[in-house]
């Protein structure tokens, strides 16, 4: 199927899911590349304090606050 057929049927509302390969979809901007950081004791003591206040992993918490941060910096621009 040529891309303007795709285009046309997905503008309709058609369901064109048949012709997506599921199996290999990826979000753009959501690939994961791992990085090393250093924190003081203090604050992986908070981390950890917070994660198990929510009841998640150090890394989540650590990705909400980036997240909030970085959601917060764009609204204010």
């Amino acid at each position: 199927m040529k891309a303007k057929q795709f285009d046309a049927l997905f503008d309709a509302g058609k369901d064109v899911t048949r012709y997506l390969d599921l199996a290999k979809a990826r979000r753009g901007g959501q690939e994961i590349k791992r990085v090393n950081v250093d924190f003081p004791v203090w604050m992986l003591n908070s981390l950890d304090r917070e994660a198990g206040r929510l009841g998640i992993t150090r890394q989540a918490v650590i990705k909400v606050l980036v997240a909030e941060h970085f959601h917060a910096a764009m609204q204010k621009n």
